[in-house]
Parts: C-alpha cells; structure tokens; sequence
C-alpha cells in the first residue's frame, strides 16, 4: 500500500463522523494491503507481531499515546529487558500429560493467571474499543480490569463482559466526587477497586507529545468525542489529588465493601504501610513505564514486594510482559496475577476483538508449553527453583 493510500484510511479509521463498522473496515484495509504486517489476527505467531500491525493503523498521536514512557523511555525498556537476564531450568521426567493453569484470586477460580490491565481511550485504538475487549475476555476467560477514563461506562462494559469487571480508580481530587464514583461503582457490582497511585505526582511523557506533533490530521472532533470520560459525568473532572497519603488510603477503605488493591507499589516499605493500613492486594507495577523514570523493572522489584507481604494479601504484577514465558517468571517469583496492557491494545488496534482473542490465546499456549518444558503441570508447582539468571 502506498504512503498516500495507508494515510487515507488511516484517517477514516480515526474519524468520528463515520459508523464504527467503516471505521473497522478502514483499520482492516490498512494491514491487509501491506504485505509486511499481519493480514489477520490468526497469522500472527508470537504476541510482538501484533506491534507492527498496530503501528500500521493508528495515527501518529494515537501510537505516542500508547508507545510513550516517561522521559527517555528506559524504564518502559528495562521492563522488557529484565525479563531476557532471568533464566529457566527445567526438571525432565515430569508427568505434564495434563497441565493445570487454573489458580484461585480473592476465592475466585481463573482458568488462568492471566488478566487484563486496565487501559484508558481505548476508541483511540479501535472504534469498538472497551467493548471489543471486553468481548475477547469474555470469550477467552480472563479477568478483565476497565480503566478510570474508558471510553465507556463501567455499567456499559459489564453488560457486555456478562460480568462486573474489575475497576480501576483514579482518585477524584475533590472527596465528594470520590464516594459519588466509588458508589456508582459498587453499585455497578464490581467486585475489586484498583486504586492507582502511581500518577499522584504527575508525570513526563516527550515521546508522546513528539509523536502528537507529527500528527498532521485535523482531530478537533476527535478530541472532543474522545475526551469524554463516562466515568466523571457529574463530577469536576479532574483527579489524582497530590496530596493523598496513607491516611486517605484508610479513607477510601472505609467508604467501600469491596476489595480495595494498590496499584503501582514497588517497594517492601510500600508494601508493609499497604498492608497495614488494609490493603487486599497489591499490583507491582510502574505503569507500563510511564509513571516515573526509575529504571526499575517491575519484576525486579517483585521479589521484594513478595518477600514483604508475606503471603498476607496477594501480589499481582504489570510491565513488559511479552510472552508465556515471563509470565512463568513472574509466578515463579511470587505473583498470584500477571497483567497485559501494550500486546492486547496491539491487538486490538489491528483486528479489534479477534486481536485481543489472539493474544490471549497466544501467551495462554505459550504459558502451558513453558509449564511442561519446566516440569511444573500446575500452578503452584511454579516456584523460584525453576529460574537461574540467563
């Protein structure tokens, strides 16, 4: 596809003027005419051939939005990077004829310990957006936690989930607008707030704002649709108050019945006050790198969130996880969950719901071959003897 054909239909894919399905179809006619990414969601071998294909669809702005992390990137790299120095040694003569991948969260049975992590606008990635998501968790069972700022209701995802999701919180600055939104969502039946704290101090994205700049299209009317934050409607607006601390933290736990996690805790000090002050789980997490440059992977400060929670409250993590593999790492270095949020958006930008269905099917096989390479058929068979530094 030429340069000029690829932007017209890049175009039609963002704009809001016309019917999600035409605007699918343009995504659709943007990877099938380019003989160099995928040509539909079932070609795809491994997770990271989706990233090409996303590239190829979205606009500029849209990619930045997703792509960035915070200053110079390096923390969203040492995410991907830790992952290569962790090695695996296997045990032969194992009976894996039947691997188990199911594990119990908050009494719950998963099929797998697989979720998806929450991320917002995602009608900036497809017309569909949460909805398409929601479909593919739907259809391939996995937990699903829907961002703060969807571009649809948590009501609006529930009913199409067939289940109340779990919820992320960006705290409202103002108090009252906190239990208006905490209530709707209890009242929603969501059965886990996950309180992000990692963006209370604000953040620093110049990639993003770079690749917002190469952005040539006239998007006036896509801002305006894609502003709108359903989950704010009666509320001022704005949110992650910077003067939160832990007494807060005691604040939102009294307001609500549900379980209430820390998201973007990476420190055993963090973890022991979190814990303390009643937290019901933790989710180690940098946000995919676009919080704080600390050059800290995610699953090297895993272990020592584990070690410091001691088995009271489970650990889930987030951040760089590209492949069945380290999902393994992961849960054998403690974690009750592990998250995606780039490879399902990937997914999801090229072919909608059958992206994100690939996606979990892939890193679902990936993670039952890995547990019978390794000699562990289940879940809690999985623990740190099976890893060595690569």
């Amino acid at each position: 596809m030429n340069t000029n054909r690829r932007a017209f239909f890049q175009l039609l894919a963002a704009s809001v003027v016309l019917t999600p399905s035409v605007r699918a179809l343009a995504q659709q006619l943007v990877s099938t005419n380019d003989p160099f990414v995928l040509k539909s969601a079932m070609d795809a071998l491994q997770v990271m051939d989706f990233e090409a294909a996303a590239r190829s669809v979205l606009p500029a702005a849209h990619w930045g939005y997703m792509a960035s992390g915070s200053d110079n990137n390096m923390t969203l790299q040492a995410n991907v990077e830790a992952f290569k120095h962790i090695g695996l040694k296997p045990r032969r003569l194992v009976d894996v004829s039947k691997p188990d991948l199911s594990t119990r969260i908050f009494g719950s049975q998963w099929e797998t310990p697989l979720f998806i992590c929450p991320v917002g606008g995602q009608r900036a990635f497809h017309a569909e957006g949460e909805h398409a998501t929601a479909r593919a968790a739907k259809a391939r069972r996995h937990t699903m936690i829907l961002s703060n700022v969807s571009s649809y209701s948590v009501e609006e995802i529930a009913s199409t989930l067939g289940t109340p999701p779990w919820q992320q919180l960006y705290m409202p600055t103002k108090w009252q607008d906190t239990e208006k939104m905490v209530r709707r969502i209890e009242d929603a039946g969501s059965p886990v707030l996950v309180w992000t704290v990692d963006l209370l101090a604000g953040r620093n994205t110049p990639t993003m704002a770079r690749f917002a700049r190469q952005d040539t299209r006239d998007c006036v009317e896509c801002h305006i649709e894609g502003a709108h934050k359903p989950m704010y409607d009666g509320l001022e607006g704005k949110s992650n108050p910077s003067d939160a601390t832990w007494a807060t933290f005691e604040r939102l736990k009294k307001l609500t019945k549900m379980k209430v996690l820390l998201k973007g805790i990476d420190s055993a000090e963090d973890t022991e006050q979190a814990i303390q002050h009643g937290a019901d789980g933790i989710i180690v997490s940098n946000h995919g790198g676009r919080a704080a440059e600390t050059l800290r992977a995610t699953i090297d400060c895993l272990p020592e969130v584990v070690q410091a929670a001691k088995g009271r409250v489970p650990v889930l993590l987030d951040g760089g996880v590209r492949n069945g593999a380290d999902i393994y790492k992961a849960l054998a270095l403690g974690a009750a969950g592990v998250g995606i949020g780039r490879p399902y958006i990937w997914g999801l930008s090229a072919f909608g719901q059958a992206g994100v269905e690939r996606v979990l099917e892939i890193l679902r096989a990936e993670l039952k071959l890995t547990m019978q390479q390794m000699g562990t058929p289940t879940i809690k068979d999985i623990t740190a003897a099976r890893l060595g530094r690569a």
